[in-house]
């Protein structure tokens, strides 16, 4: 399994994440989500780093989960392909909840593209997101026929409210980058050009900080907010776990796939 497939580069206590499947708008394929995770947590036990920053090599975020994999039979729950994440629970299932493992350290994502499904999960499992004037988000879980198991139905009602999640999730249209901005779902809509050198400096902002007042505040955060989300959790979890059971058919994404792209190409060209 190649590493290059999840690319970092650390400078000023920063650790930019990237990942690198471009010519495949950065799908989230086996390799990708085995070794993402790795990496975020290797980075959060680094002392090296304050602070990370999750991004895609253009053109895209991430496209979501390899719909030419996943569509050939290569079925797997939300969080399969994790096992390179220490211990697993008693029913095989990774110790975190999520696309990503529990972090000390902020995470800002750096929107660039297109973040569709799985890929916008992951997305929203960043603490705060900074989008360029390209970027497009969209939920395609329904499109797919597939139910979502990294958050979506926790967190997205979280950034902009539970209509404007549900409308997302109902029609699978795409959400342009002005509109993320109005919404709540993006904190600032950037020049393309502009995206990492404006995220950097917000990266900046946060080094500077005392570090110990800044973990402490992450973990409040977490803390709070898991109070009131971790039943959704559970709910999604086993919503998830049901729908890809016994009579699950894979051929029938296959089937979906090239009339979601298409579609998807019409909206984000519109």
């Amino acid at each position: 399994m190649s590493d290059d497939v999840v690319l970092v580069d650390v400078d000023e206590r920063i650790a930019l994440i990237t990942l690198n499947r471009p010519d495949q708008r950065n799908a989230l394929n086996r390799a990708i989500r085995r070794r993402l995770p790795v990496i975020v947590a290797e980075l959060d036990a680094d002392d090296g780093v304050d602070v990370m920053i999750l991004t895609g090599a253009d053109p895209a975020f991430s496209a979501g989960v390899d719909l030419k994999e996943f569509g050939s039979g290569a079925v797997a729950e939300a969080g399969e392909g994790f096992a390179d994440m220490g211990e697993r629970e008693s029913d095989g299932r990774p110790p975190f909840r999520g696309a990503l493992p529990p972090r000390t350290k902020p995470l800002i994502g750096a929107v660039n593209g297109v973040a569709v499904t799985g890929g916008f999960e992951i997305a929203l499992n960043c603490d705060f997101l900074v989008a360029s004037e390209r970027a497009r988000f969209a939920d395609t879980h329904a499109r797919v026929g597939v139910m979502p198991g990294w958050g979506l139905t926790v967190l997205l009602p979280q950034r902009i409210g539970v209509a404007r999640a549900k409308e997302m999730s109902f029609t699978g249209n795409y959400v342009d980058a002005r509109t993320a901005l109005a919404w709540g779902l993006v904190n600032h809509v950037v020049p393309h050009e502009e995206l990492l050198p404006y995220t950097k400096q917000l990266a900046r902002d946060i080094v500077s900080n005392d570090q110990m007042g800044v973990r402490r505040m992450l973990a409040t955060y977490d803390e709070v907010t898991s109070t009131t989300v971790a039943e959704g959790w559970e709910i999604e979890d086993r919503v998830s776990r049901t729908w890809e059971g016994p009579g699950f058919d894979p051929a029938s994404i296959e089937a979906r796939r090239e009339g979601i792209l298409e579609r998807g190409r019409d909206q984000i060209r519109g």
